[in-house]
């Protein structure tokens, strides 16, 4: 049974093996759940309608993971291969191609930068720009009354 907890409440401790809290709720049935795995690692899945999930190690690669779903108007991974890139992260461009990348669990910031041809600091303002504008999609999906 998944429990919600805000962003800001987060505990001291992991949750006891098998128990799932949400990490973070989004519009649209869209979500992060926190979970203790068998080995003891705290892990954060991501959740969403038509998507099979995926788990990260980091809250922080997961909630950028939600913030490039947002930005593509979903996306599915499925067929990719193990490091390909959906084509809806592809078209939308430099900035969310990055952000995707930056969610891989081998990837920073500097190597995100060596591999596009760009600064380091140059690849934290893409990153913050798609953060900004997923939010603004998801301030304007519940303006708009759809969830």
């Amino acid at each position: 049974m998944s429990q919600s907890r805000s962003r800001d409440d987060r505990r001291e401790e992991p949750p006891a093996d098998g128990a799932e809290y949400v990490h973070r709720d989004y519009v649209l049935d869209v979500r992060i759940v926190e979970r203790t795995t068998d080995d003891g690692e705290t892990v954060y899945r991501f959740e969403a309608p038509n998507h099979k999930g995926k788990e990260f190690a980091d809250p922080d690669a997961a909630e950028l993971y939600a913030d490039v779903y947002f930005d593509v108007n979903g996306f599915v991974e499925e067929g990719v291969g193990e490091r390909g890139v959906p084509i809806e992260v592809v078209q939308a461009g430099r900035d969310t191609l990055i952000a995707y990348l930056l969610t891989w669990p081998t990837t920073d910031a500097d190597w995100v930068a060596s591999f596009s041809g760009r600064r380091p600091e140059k690849i934290r303002r893409y990153s913050r720009r798609l953060q900004e504008r997923a939010e603004s999609i998801r301030e304007k999906i519940v303006a708009q009354g759809v969830d």
